[in-house]
Order: C-alpha cells, then sequence, then structure tokens
C-alpha cells in the first residue's frame, strides 16, 4: 500500500495537503515501512510509532531525490505511524499535530513526554493510517508546479 504526500507551499514551508492511498493488488512475502522521496530535492525524515515496548521516535534518514527507503523492516509495529520530513533543498517541512520528540542528529528515543525536559526538540508529525496493512510505502511528493523545470 502506497500513501502519497503531496505538499502545498506556504511561504517558507510546505505542509501536508490531502493524500490518496493506493492499492497494490500484489504483496510481496516480507513486510517493510518505506518512504519514496518522489520530490525534487533531498529530504530528511523522522518517524514515531508506538511497538509492544511504547512510544518511540527515530531520524534522520536522508533520502536523495526519486529514491526510496526502508524505514523498518519486517511488519508494522502498530497501525499508526507518524511522519515528520524536511525539504533540505528548498527549506519547508510535512509535519502535523502530533508532538514527539527530535534532535538534530540521528536519533532514537524512548517515549513522547517531556522533551525539553529531557534535551529533545518537541517536533509535530503527521498521522498515517495503515489500517491492517503489514507493509506500507509513504511516497513524500512536490506540491503542484514545484519541482517542475
Amino acid at each position: 500500500m502506497t500513501y502519497d504526500c503531496a505538499p502545498r507551499l506556504r511561504r517558507a514551508a510546505l505542509a501536508v495537503s490531502a493524500a490518496s492511498v493506493i492499492f497494490s493488488l500484489s504483496s510481496p512475502a516480507w513486510a517493510d515501512l518505506k518512504l519514496c522521496n518522489s520530490t525534487a530535492g533531498r529530504v530528511g525524515v523522522a518517524i514515531g510509532y508506538q511497538d509492544d515496548t511504547g512510544w518511540a521516535t527515530e531520524g534522520w534518514w536522508n533520502i536523495a531525490s526519486q529514491t526510496c527507503e526502508t524505514l523498518l523492516k519486517g511488519a508494522l509495529p502498530s497501525r499508526f505511524v507518524y511522519v515528520h520530513a524536511v525539504d533540505y533543498d528548498r527549506g519547508g517541512e510535512w509535519g502535523g499535530k502530533n508532538e514527539m520528540c527530535t534532535t538534530d542528529k540521528s536519533f532514537a528515543i524512548r517515549g513522547v513526554q517531556d522533551c525539553p525536559k529531557r534535551g529533545y526538540k518537541r517536533t509535530g508529525f503527521f498521522e498515517v493510517d495503515t489500517g491492517d496493512a503489514k507493509e506500507w510505502t509513504i511516497r513524500l511528493t512536490d506540491p503542484e508546479g514545484q519541482g517542475q523545470q
């Protein structure tokens, strides 16, 4: 399954717009969470999820334009996955109302409470509902008219 995220340009920031889910009729024997960068620039990606031991956030994956990266291998840890992404080349970000902990460097953080008290940033993530899927692909796209020269 694929979840498309087409951001809209808002001054210096990109925001998540309406998304469509594309269902795939064939699925491989393995299950992963993948993110495809279908934009014209490089992006940094952080994810959040809840597993058997509680909430976790991880980042940053640096994903080149027009490439995909596996963020989590194996079955999805939960129905909901949370994503925050930054456009390195043009500025802006994909974010949301679900706040979780991040840092500027690579990280793996357990828990989403008291981020500043624990030395972390509080960052907004958008929610992806994967339903009952065991694998999922999120696709970041340019807003209409952007990335086309």
